[in-house]
């Protein structure tokens, strides 16, 4: 899972939509030698939205929040709501875009809050949206749910090890949190997947069962009424599909209208010619990379079994050799040959060949030997057929790599556009001349009631698909009929093989844990070695206990671990996890969550540790994770912690609170020699935060 950027909407400090915020997301590995810049840095006095940003993600990825966010219920800027009309509805959202496995992600989670008559507020519950870009460019609503979808990227169980606040870390090791560390690393591991499958062969068991029961007449009658009632409900939803592709239909026109205007204005052509250009360069090329990923699948369905036959082909060689040499296959006689000299009663060397005689026998004795014509031809072409296996073999791999490379080519040239284009739109918003900035506006505010119409049909997709399952559920139903004696015995099997296959799962997951488990205190072991300078050793139980150990004196004795030692320990931890588990994916196939990226946001990582360990933990956490984001203070960011991670920074955002306090006291940070604002008077008499992105 790689985090791309963040946008919120109404939520907390945050007034109206915010700017986008893109993070760091340097391709190269943390553990290789070049340094990857993979580090975002926030930077934010107390109380200017540190850790309202940190909860923004554990929101809208889960619904759920850190402990020191105070009041999750009032989620919504109160600035916007005492400026709404009474009765009127005031939208707060926060929108997250990531990438998995080359696939990108848009989730927004939305809720509402209104003033009703009695100057109450009210608040709605919140709604989770989600889609996909295809490879065409379009972005689809996914067929399965979000929050399943989320949870096979990176379960909820596991969110507080990757979105955490620095201060309380060392929480998660309390005695209430014991118990949940080792389920949770169960999910990590990918080990909970077997706890499923047992659970689900329970479930089959059951329905098994169910399915011995006879469906009676009344009850046929029954679901003919439910599944003509569905019918209607499709065709209902089918009607406002079509009113959506109308209203898309529509609002292309307007933007091509709109693109046409930028073109006729002065200083604008050129950027919007460029901007079509690389618009069509981007269609191309998606289309492109459709056609190869198509002709990808083509070439998988119809020629990868060349690959895996070569066991056969060599079977099928020695059985052809072995036929051949016992003058079997083919002879060079024919039996039709054999059978007229045994009419003519003549050898062709003059022999008269009479019944019962020696010389007739022998003659005879060549018709078991003779080979069929058509069976003669039939095997030779089979054998020129399979010795050209071994050249379809290399040409099919010849063609895999030619078409991988293509999708490859087409994936840069399509980044590329994207960045142009984003580039480009940045241009068109600032450009000195109002009307170009006003035209650029209206086009961002139509692709997104595009993409939020895409959304909703996305949305009456799934809807529909789920009707359909349910109405093929009824006809399976309605068709059923009276369970037969062999079904009764499949069953029988069915429960057998589920109750053979539960013994195997709970054999596998409890080799798996133990090999993990010891190879993860190994790991947490050295990460708390290169940052601790006690001479103390991590140890892990069987229960996923960590505690700490000092064994100068030969033997072992628990230690009373400080704040700060217990911090270090917290991210030992959680750097031992996302290595332990980095590399256990490369090595086993149990289905766990996404291991090839993860990323880390932590909220005020350095506050109660002196300055060695400030030092040791900023040089050591841009190496725990593929991504990184901090949310620091000014105090926070001081020398020794901007010296270390400087070489990690690839962005960097500074938190601007507006105080509406008259004599608030101002407050600055200086970023490569230059001044950005942290703290300064409110314009109006509500305080907000803005957010300024730092240039490098």
């Amino acid at each position: 899972m790689k985090l791309i950027s963040i946008k919120l909407c109404n939520f907390r400090q945050f007034y109206g939509k915010t700017p986008e915020i893109t993070f760091a997301t340097d391709d190269l590995a943390p553990c290789e030698a070049q340094r990857a810049r993979n580090t975002t840095i926030i930077h934010g006095n107390n109380g200017a939205g540190k850790t309202t940003l940190l909860n923004a993600f554990t929101w809208v990825l889960y619904e759920q929040f850190t402990a020191a966010f105070a009041s999750p219920d009032l989620l919504i800027n109160k600035r916007a709501i005492d400026r709404a009309n009474l009765g009127a509805s005031v939208e707060c959202w926060v929108e997250v875009n990531f990438e998995r496995e080359h696939k990108r992600y848009q989730l927004k989670r939305k809720c509402y809050a209104c003033r009703d008559k009695n100057d109450k507020i009210q608040y709605s519950k919140s709604q989770l949206f989600m889609l996909i870009a295809g490879d065409d460019g379009r972005w689809y609503h996914p067929m399965q749910q979000p929050t399943d979808i989320i949870n096979r990227i990176l379960p909820e169980s596991l969110h507080q090890y990757f979105f955490f606040d620095g201060e309380r870390i060392d929480r998660i090791f309390r005695d209430g949190r014991k118990s949940n560390i080792a389920e949770d690393t169960k999910e990590l591991l990918g080990v909970k997947v077997l706890d499923r499958a047992i659970d689900h062969l329970k479930k089959a068991k059951r329905t098994l069962e169910e399915e011995l029961k006879a469906i009676g007449d009344s009850e046929i009658k029954k679901l003919l009424k439910e599944e003509n009632s569905l019918v209607k409900e499709i065709e209902n939803y089918q009607k406002r599909q079509q009113e959506i592709v109308e209203q898309v239909n529509n609002i292309e026109k307007v933007k091509k209208a709109i693109s046409s205007r930028l073109l006729e204005l002065s200083g604008a052509e050129e950027l919007q010619k460029l901007k079509q250009q690389l618009e069509a360069k981007e269609k191309l090329n998606r289309h492109n990379l459709l056609e190869a990923r198509n002709n990808l699948k083509g070439l998988i369905s119809s020629r990868s079994y060349t690959v895996l036959i070569s066991e056969i082909k060599a079977k099928f060689q020695d059985i052809f050799n072995d036929l051949r040499q016992k003058g079997e296959l083919p002879s060079g006689i024919k039996k039709q040959f054999v059978q007229k000299l045994l009419e003519r009663e003549f050898c062709i060397c003059g022999t008269k060949l009479v019944e019962g005689t020696d010389p007739c026998e022998q003659v005879r004795s060549w018709m078991n030997r003779a080979g069929i014509a058509d069976i003669e031809e039939s095997a030779i072409r089979m054998e020129t057929q399979v010795s050209g296996l071994e050249k379809q073999v290399t040409e099919f791999w010849q063609e895999v790599d030619r078409i991988s490379s293509t999708i490859n080519q087409c994936r840069t040239e399509i980044a590329d556009a994207e960045n142009q284009l984003d580039d480009l739109k940045n241009k068109l918003r600032n450009y000195p001349n109002e009307n170009i900035q006003q035209l650029q506006k209206q086009l961002d505010e139509r692709e997104e009631s595009i993409k939020d119409l895409t959304l909703e049909r996305g949305s009456i997709d799934h809807k529909i698909e789920t009707i359909k399952r349910e109405i093929e559920k009824i006809s399976k139903q309605i068709n059923k009929h009276k369970i037969k004696q062999e079904k009764q015995e499949l069953g029988k099997r069915r429960l057998g093989a589920t109750q053979e296959a539960i013994e195997r799962a709970i054999e596998v997951r409890s080799r798996l844990e133990n090999q993990f488990r010891v190879s993860l205190e190994h790991r947490v072991r050295e990460i708390f070695s290169s940052i601790s300078f006690t001479p103390y050793t991590p140890r892990l139980s069987a229960n996923y206990e960590l505690t700490l150990v000092e064994s100068t004196s030969g033997v072992a004795v628990p230690v009373a671990a400080s704040t700060g030692e217990n911090q270090i320990l917290s991210l030992s931890f959680i750097g031992g996890i996302i290595d332990r588990v980095r590399e256990w994916s490369q090595k086993n196939t149990l289905m766990g969550p996404d291991s090839s990226t993860f990323p880390i946001v932590m909220d005020s990582p350095f506050g109660s540790l002196d300055e060695i360990y400030r030092r040791q933990v900023a040089r050591s956490i841009p190496q725990l994770a593929n991504q990184l984001i901090v949310l620091v203070t000014n105090t926070q960011w001081r020398g020794e912690v901007a010296e270390e991670m400087a070489s990690y920074i690839g962005k960097q955002y500074v938190l601007v609170y507006n105080s509406p306090k008259p004599d608030c006291q101002e407050d600055s940070i200086s970023i490569g020699g230059v001044i950005y604002p942290l703290v300064k008077r409110s314009p109006n008499e509500f305080e907000y935060t803005e957010i300024i992105e730092v240039k490098r």
